[in-house]
């Protein structure tokens, strides 16, 4: 049975993606020779092209969805800039993508993992939905030691950014979420598209609590202010803001989770980055592990952007609220829909919880480190206010009165340098823009030089 048809033009996308070059080239100089009168042999006018549609609804949820995701917009506008500057030397100091190379001790045990793939005794194909037990083993100490946490607890992934995503599968449509605001977009986003939310409307989704992070609070947000959040996602150092929250402030969340019956995913991705007495993780917090989960992840330390390897920490003792463990269930999302870490990336990820390995990650830390202080500096000898950068690789810089996208397209097109407009992180981020401290050390003193010159 066939579809319905919907009426295109020849210019529209629809039949140009149905259409081949030759064919269309034909039809369209057809249409131009009967235009100037050059052919009168056609009798009847031409038929208007039809494309076929599924009988499939389009989600709802994702016609929800404002424009593009963040990054691959950013992404299309410096495209675009360098169509119109073919020659312009842009850097790139928005999309947090890491630049230094994975450090040897590390590279070193893939390569290693990848070669014995080719031999009978080292081959191995399907492993453990929830990562290697040596691995599993090897978070655990590097990170939760002393903290009540066990390999078992630990689930091997692909990414944070991955887990994010298959933990709003495990908690459903029918809940309400809080977000940082500012904050990074894929818990907003995965919302969206899971039905957790209502429209787009002022700047927000309705049925999300935007916890407001700014300047005047300290980054850390009124929690009396939150009406029936049921997963509170909480970032520390946060992503955009680079703002880590301290000792008390994790311990009045806690206390406010317990309270109220919430869940709080704690994002710590950045955690390597803190240089003073914040916590690193959310479990060096009384209570937290009846309260939370932790989600974190390799790209930052170890260059893992491209690898792809990270870890989430679901405690034995999170309960839902009829007594079934959360722990249980996630593990069944996973065996559902992953199939595991790369064993080639797990590899590395052991190496990088060597001894050599965490000198080596710290090393490549110390050097994003020191970029962010370039930045900082430059900003302040210009006179903007500027946040972050002290435990995370972004520094959060205040433009009054204008709109970050507008910042955004002046940098980009004064300085041919990329930055991430603080509105794309939420309503509480216009006004301000991210800048990434990852990039080569050249590429951040020329961008310093080029600041410079354009707001001095």
């Amino acid at each position: 049975m066939n579809g319905p048809t919907i009426s295109v033009s020849l210019n529209s996308p629809q039949f140009l993606a149905r259409t081949s070059f030759t064919s269309f080239s034909k039809l369209k100089t057809d249409a131009s020779r009967r235009s100037l009168g050059i052919c009168k042999c056609v009798s009847s006018p031409p038929t208007e092209q039809t494309a076929y549609t599924t009988k499939v609804s389009r989600n709802a949820n994702m016609a929800k969805l404002q424009a593009g995701y963040l990054f691959p917009e950013i992404a299309r506008r410096r495209a675009a800039h360098m169509l119109k500057y073919p020659d312009a030397q842009v850097i790139s100091l928005g999309i947090g993508d890491t630049t230094e190379p994975i450090p040897d001790i590390i590279t070193n045990a893939m390569a290693e993992r990848a070669c014995a793939l080719s031999t009978v005794e080292g081959y191995s194909g399907y492993g453990a939905e929830q990562g290697e037990k040596k691995l599993r083993s090897a978070i655990a100490s590097a990170y939760y030691k002393d903290l009540g946490i066990d390999e078992s607890d630990i689930f091997v992934s692909d990414g944070a950014k991955c887990d994010i995503s298959r933990l709003q599968v495990l908690f459903g449509s029918n809940l309400k979420i809080a977000v940082q605001d500012p904050s990074y977009p894929a818990y907003v986003d995965s919302s969206v598209i899971m039905g957790q939310t209502g429209l787009y409307e002022n700047q927000r989704y309705s049925n999300i609590e935007y916890m407001r992070c700014d300047p005047q609070n300290g980054f850390f947000p009124d929690l009396s202010l939150i009406s029936n959040a049921d997963v509170i996602f909480f970032c520390s150092p946060n992503n955009p803001t680079g703002s880590a929250a301290t000792r008390e402030q994790l311990t009045q969340l806690v206390q406010y989770a317990k309270k109220t019956g919430s869940i709080i995913v704690y994002d710590s991705a950045y955690a390597m980055y803190i240089s003073d007495d914040c916590p690193r993780s959310i479990f060096e917090i009384d209570g937290a592990k009846e309260v939370a989960i932790e989600t974190s992840s390799f790209s930052k330390y170890a260059g893992f952007t491209g690898v792809r390897l990270g870890w989430t920490v679901v405690p034995k003792e999170l309960l839902f609220s009829d007594g079934f463990p959360v722990a249980k269930d996630f593990n069944r999302i996973v065996c559902t829909c992953f199939n595991g870490a790369s064993n080639i990336a797990q590899a590395g990820g052991l190496a990088c919880l060597s001894p050599e390995g965490l000198k080596a990650m710290q090393s490549t830390i110390n050097f994003y480190k020191e970029n962010t202080q370039i930045i900082m500096d430059t900003f302040t000898k210009l006179g903007f206010d500027v946040y972050g950068g002290k435990n995370a690789p972004y520094v959060w810089v205040h433009f009054p009165g204008r709109s970050s996208w507008d910042v955004f397209a002046e940098i980009l097109e004064k300085a041919n340098m990329v930055t991430t407009p603080g509105s794309g992180f939420g309503p509480g981020g216009e006004g301000f823009v991210r800048v990434s401290a990852f990039g080569h050390r050249e590429n951040v003193l020329e961008a310093s030089r080029r600041l410079s010159q354009l707001y001095s």
